[in-house]
C-alpha cells in the first residue's frame, strides 16, 4: 500500500490470466501476466485478499508512467 501525491491509497498488484481457447481449429494455450494498480476505496478489497486468489477484474488499460508498457487501472473486482 502506497499514497498518491493527492493523499490517495494506492495498491499496486499483478495480475494473470491462463485459459484456452481455439483459433482456427486448433486449442490454444493463453497465459498473460499484466502489472496493475488500484486507487482508492478498493485498495482495502483487494490488499485482503490471499496471494493467488481469484477473481474477475474490471477497469481500463493506460501506458506507465515511463511509456513503456501497458498498467491495467483495476476499477472493480468479483
Amino acid at each position: 500500500m502506497r499514497y498518491t501525491p493527492a493523499g490517495l491509497p494506492a495498491f499496486d498488484l499483478s495480475l494473470k490470466h491462463e485459459s484456452q481457447v481455439s483459433e482456427s481449429g486448433q486449442v490454444r494455450r493463453v497465459s498473460l501476466e499484466i502489472r496493475a494498480v488500484a486507487i482508492g476505496d478498493i485498495t482495502r478489497r483487494l490488499q485482503a485478499l490471499p496471494i493467488g486468489s481469484t477473481g474477475t477484474f474490471a477497469g481500463f488499460l493506460s501506458a506507465m508512467r515511463s511509456g513503456r508498457g501497458t498498467l491495467f487501472h483495476v476499477t472493480e473486482f468479483e
